[in-house]
């Protein structure tokens, strides 16, 4: 039978960790509470009042971020044989009674990672500040550039669950420890070509404060989708393989570029000289524009059928 582990970082949840840990369904063998240096003394809070026999608390001495806290908790399970770790969080915003939904996927050899989707039903969204409706859109339609799973939505979300075996394929100890962890798990798993499956969760929203500024998160996640997609396009189309649509990722965007930039000379330069461009002049700057962006959707549409098919944790086991 599969170990089955959670892992819950800390930070700031003393109010509501012991309710969330007192429904944390038996099918759990192990629950890793991870304290990161949280002022509120959280993990202390855990080991006085929780009857709990499978909780543990680790705890940081320095704050880490929620990345780190789960870095922490991952490499605790990998170390004690864990076979599938499930990630929550403390603030109770998730309902740990639904965990045997995303363990059953990749107990069936269906996915190798499985997160939650509030925006699945649009009436699990009831209660979800508007703010956060559109910022999770935005950032999913960022997600699906930079870690090439085109098939999922709600990249942020923290209800999460990964097979043991291809969790010890990835870099820990690269992966973002902020709040952008969950967008650079699936960009590492992305890499690997693991199969990752949404799970419908409804959303759920108490008096609790999150910690997350959104308006300081939207810049810094947006320059890490673009810096992941770019590693990305290099790793799956010029480094793993190489293919037709390698060379459209090359051709289309320089078209564009050059067209742009031609287009925009030879416009300033009929402005400033009051003359008209002539037809070779145009068709010189349009013609690129046309190829380029036929080469770049082309492209596109490769990437968005190039999807994972088979899970990555049953190959790994025939290998080993």
């Amino acid at each position: 039978m599969a170990k089955i582990a959670v892992v819950i970082p800390c930070y700031k949840s003393r109010d509501q960790v012991l309710d969330v840990l007192s429904a944390v369904p038996d099918v759990v063998n192990t629950i890793y509470c991870v304290d990161d240096a949280c002022p509120d003394k959280t993990g202390e809070h855990i080991q006085q009042n929780s009857s709990d026999k499978r909780a543990h608390v680790l705890t940081h001495e320095k704050n880490q971020g929620v990345g780190g806290a789960m870095v922490t908790g991952y490499k605790k399970a990998l170390e004690d044989g864990m076979d599938i770790i499930v990630k929550i969080d403390s603030d109770g915003q998730m309902d740990p009674s639904i965990i045997p939904r995303y363990v059953e996927p990749i107990l069936q050899g269906q996915a190798d990672y499985t997160k939650g989707n509030r925006f699945y039903n649009p009436e699990f969204l009831e209660g979800m500040p508007k703010a956060r409706i559109f910022g999770n859109a935005g950032l999913s339609f960022l997600n699906k550039f930079s870690t090439g799973y085109w098939q999922i939505f709600d990249p942020t979300n923290g209800f999460t669950a990964i097979h043991a075996n291809v969790l010890k394929l990835l870099p820990l100890d690269k992966i973002n420890k902020g709040y952008f962890f969950e967008s650079d798990m699936l960009f590492r798993l992305g890499t690997l070509r693991a199969l990752v499956m949404d799970v419908p969760q409804k959303a759920t929203y108490g008096n609790e404060k999150s910690n997350l500024s959104v308006s300081r998160a939207i810049f810094s996640f947006a320059c890490n989708h673009m810096q992941n997609f770019f590693k990305r396009i290099v790793y799956s189309y010029f480094v793993r393989d190489f293919h037709l649509a390698s060379i459209e990722w090359v051709l289309g965007p320089s078209l564009l570029l050059f067209s742009v930039l031609f287009g925009t000379g030879q416009w300033i330069s009929s402005v400033q000289s009051a003359s008209e461009a002539s037809a070779g002049t145009v068709m010189l700057a349009a013609l690129p524009l046309i190829v380029g962006l036929q080469l770049t959707l082309s492209a596109l549409h490769f990437d968005i059928q190039n999807q994972p098919k088979t899970p990555l944790h049953l190959l790994v086991k025939q290998m080993s």
